[in-house]
């Protein structure tokens, strides 16, 4: 009886090269995000200080 080959999948260790640019790809997805919201929160708080420089707001409550 001859021997069949059964192709099997071999198995090898995580390779650093992909694990590494994974990783990059991920840090600055996240870092870009984090930036984004950081660039948004900084717009509003801008825009807030404006509106309360030029009258148009009020952080008093006023009395009734």
């Amino acid at each position: 009886m001859a021997a069949h080959k059964i192709a099997h999948a071999t198995l090898k260790g995580p390779s650093v090269v992909k694990e590494i640019c994974i990783g990059i790809t991920l840090g600055l997805l996240a870092g870009g995000l984090w930036k984004m919201h950081h660039w948004n929160e900084q717009r509003k708080t801008r825009a807030f200080y404006d509106m309360l420089d030029k009258g148009e707001i009020s952080v008093v409550v006023p009395e009734e």
